[in-house]
């Protein structure tokens, strides 16, 4: 067995269950503790940038604690913070050199990064810079994200938390808009960049109990303005009060974000991410001049990842669970991977935990495949509706005082 101590942290967008994923990963540990390979677990403050400027906890420490954990696992966000700092490519790049100096200082010999498809870069980074300097090192990248959008998993930790957020907002905004008889659009915002997986649990309500939206687009389908308000006309001739669904990253003919994105000078984060905001505001000024009717945009924005009142407690478990599974795989000598979901066949939903190379998940994107949108491109089929549902269920409520939830902080 490989001796030493391991690194932990979080990165990219907080989710209301990457804090799940942590207590997963701090429990792994802990359950070792005496027996097995790892003695410490440091926790990075902000993600890799943490590592350069050697900020940490020593979560073993200061986390020996069943109650912490579980306020821990019930709080949003991420509680060792994040970062979106893009690693060297070249594996001789000098900046390792500070990286590997703190390695060997504090023993780091396991390396786990909660977070999504630039965290899994990081991960084949790191692996292949550990390879060239013959630093024996496991790396194991422990996803999260709301979008859902990576690909080798069944979904992702943080998506089914968002998914509920989203469908039980719907729902309400649907029952808030039915009480009036004036003819008016209300058009949802809902995050995704490049994949629909939030906008699709729009229609969950829509399943379950017979009233969703009476549109839904999503990025994977080119969005089309004459036909979108051919579609709004059609959904107002049948009924007042029509709610569309839409996702930041609706895209038109030429492969433009719906109004440009909307940022001024087309800002982008390290990754070449286009920070989106603005669709749901652009459409309401299309349907007030094309259609003249009473219409609001709702941009559901930060609540959807940080909603940890209403999480689904599948997601929780699942999270906590490929958090530790992360750690018996490191001991068991996987490295340079992405743990996955896998789910299994029968009727009854479940899980287990894989494992896949992170290149291969690494600046992919995974999207709503065809067979889960309808033939319109304005709705989601059965099949989108038997994938999604599994994921929101469950209610994981966090402990309460004087009314307010009890949130972790270190």
């Amino acid at each position: 067995m490989l001796q030493g101590n391991a690194l932990v942290g979080q990165s990219g967008g907080p989710t209301a269950a990457i804090n799940a994923t942590l207590a997963g990963v701090i429990r792994g540990v802990l359950e070792q503790a005496g027996q097995g390979p790892i003695e410490t677990l440091y926790g990075m403050r902000n993600g890799v940038e943490g590592l350069f400027r050697g900020d940490y906890l020593n979560l073993s420490d200061c986390m020996n604690d069943d109650a912490k954990l579980e306020q821990l696992i019930h709080t949003p966000a991420a509680a060792l913070g994040s970062c979106r700092k893009k690693l060297p490519d070249a594996p001789d790049d000098p900046a390792y050199d500070t990286v590997f100096a703190e390695f060997l200082r504090l023993n780091i010999r396991y390396f786990f990064y909660i977070g999504g498809n630039d965290s899994m870069d990081s991960v084949v980074k790191l692996t292949a810079a550990a390879k060239s300097r013959d630093y024996d090192l496991r790396v194991i990248g422990v996803p999260k994200t709301i979008d859902n959008d990576l690909v080798e998993t069944d979904h992702t930790p943080g998506f089914g938390s968002a998914a509920k957020y989203v469908a039980v907002s719907v729902e309400e905004i649907i029952r808030d808009c039915s009480v009036y008889t004036v003819p008016a659009v209300t058009i949802v915002e809902i995050m995704g960049r490049d994949s629909g997986w939030l906008t699709a649990a729009s229609a969950l309500p829509g399943a379950v109990f017979g009233e969703g939206p009476d549109l839904i687009y999503l990025p994977e389908r080119v969005f089309r303005m004459e036909q979108f308000l051919s579609d709004v006309r059609a959904a107002l001739a049948k009924h007042p009060n029509v709610v569309i669904a839409v996702s930041e990253g609706i895209k038109d003919e030429n492969g433009e974000y719906l109004g440009g994105g909307k940022t001024p000078g087309g800002v982008q984060d390290v990754f070449a991410h286009r920070y989106l905001a603005g669709t749901a505001k652009y459409l309401e000024t299309v349907v007030k001049q094309e259609i003249g009717c009473k219409v609001r945009a709702v941009e559901l924005n930060l609540p959807q990842r940080c909603a940890a009142h209403i999480a689904s407690e599948t997601d929780l478990e699942e999270s906590v669970f490929i958090g530790a599974s992360a750690v018996r795989a490191a001991i068991d000598g996987v490295s340079g991977c992405m743990m996955t979901f896998i789910r299994t066949a029968g009727d009854a939903y479940g899980v287990v935990a894989g494992t896949v190379p992170a290149e291969r998940v690494a600046n992919q994107v995974k999207v709503v495949p065809d067979s889960m949108i309808t033939a319109d491109g304005t709705g989601i089929t059965d099949e989108g509706i038997s994938y999604l549902l599994p994921l929101i269920q469950g209610e994981s409520m966090p402990a309460y005082v004087s009314g307010l939830p009890l949130q972790f902080k270190f």
